[in-house]
């Protein structure tokens, strides 16, 4: 599994960086619990070896996030980054000027920051956001557009949604909100990027996304452009893989800021086991996380925690058909 990791997400940082061109992402066939070294990786075609470079430019291109209206792509570069979760584990934690020290901070769709900078932080430089959360972001514009005119919006979802022919209703409304707030920084993903992501997921799991009727989480998203981005990631709030399987772990809510809302392990396993459609495979991107952190420097914070071994997912897993 480590050399499918390391063939994919490898291939994601260290060609976009030299070449600003879109990766294919590449998966070896055989034995998945085969290892490599992480100091050095063989290309796609097997051609010379593309070794991690040790010092990055101040601003990289990253190929596959095209800004709305004048389609540039988007050009960031970060020593150090804060990726903060929206999870309940940051309720009382007191890490807000831990977090606001790094570089750069990076949070998901509609997570504020007012009324919980103790604990999340004051900073926003880039936020990923789903389709699907558009409309709490437009709702809380003044909180989190007004407010973050410098930060970096990238927007995630379908095909559909995102076309740029007048039918993509999400992509419509960016555009008018980019007319609205010049100064704002809005990127989508493309469609060749989004289905790198799925490709990337397939070849980490074994899973194919769209069979096992599921979507990658903004989780997914932050995670694997923090990887483009950043050369350092803290990321605040995420819990191990293995957390929500003891009977014993802490009821926490699903978001710091809905504090009666959805258990956190509670919507973690129910997306893990459902097949009906529309849900995410929570538990295992978070393993993906945990393997690759045992080769890239990721960091988790609140809870603490380190990856102790590489876990080896189900490839085995056969879906139900869609639609079921």
């Amino acid at each position: 599994m480590r050399t499918r990791m390391c063939h994919g997400v490898v291939g994601i940082i260290t060609i976009t960086m030299v070449t600003s061109l879109m990766v294919v992402y590449h998966s070896s066939s055989g034995d998945t619990s085969s290892s490599s070294s992480s100091s050095a990786y063989h290309s796609d075609n097997h051609g010379p070896q593309l070794k991690q470079p040790k010092k990055r430019p101040l601003t990289s291109t990253l190929a596959g996030y095209t800004a709305v209206i004048d389609h540039k792509p988007l050009k960031m570069h970060c020593t150090s980054c804060s990726l903060v979760t929206s999870s309940g584990q940051l309720t009382g934690s007191k890490r807000g000027d831990e977090i606001d020290r790094a570089e750069c901070v990076i949070r998901m769709n509609d997570a504020p920051s007012a009324g919980y900078h103790g604990d999340v932080g004051r900073r926003t430089h880039l936020r990923v956001a789903a389709h699907s959360s558009l409309q709490r972001v437009l709702r809380n514009r003044r909180e989190l557009l007004n407010a973050s005119q410098d930060a970096a919006l990238i927007f995630w979802g379908p095909s559909m949604s995102m076309r740029r022919d007048g039918t993509g209703l999400v992509y419509n409304q960016l555009r008018l909100l980019k007319q609205q707030q010049p100064a704002l920084k809005v990127y989508v993903i493309s469609r060749g990027k989004m289905l790198r992501f799925d490709e990337l997921f397939k070849n980490e799991t074994g899973i194919d996304r769209k069979r096992s009727n599921s979507w990658l989480s903004t989780g997914w998203f932050t995670m694997a452009i923090a990887l483009e981005l950043c050369d350092r990631i803290n990321v605040y709030g995420m819990v191990p893989p293995d957390f929500c399987r003891s009977s014993s772990h802490p009821l926490v809510p699903y978001h710091y800021y809905e504090p009666t809302g959805p258990d956190e392990c509670s919507m973690y396993l129910s997306h893990e086991q459902s097949r009906k459609g529309s849900h995410h495979r929570f538990i295992t991107e978070k393993a993906v996380f945990s393997n690759w952190a045992r080769t890239f420097n990721i960091h988790f914070y609140q809870p603490n925690w380190k990856p102790s071994s590489a876990i080896h997912l189900n490839v085995s897993y056969t879906p139900d058909p869609a639609g079921t």
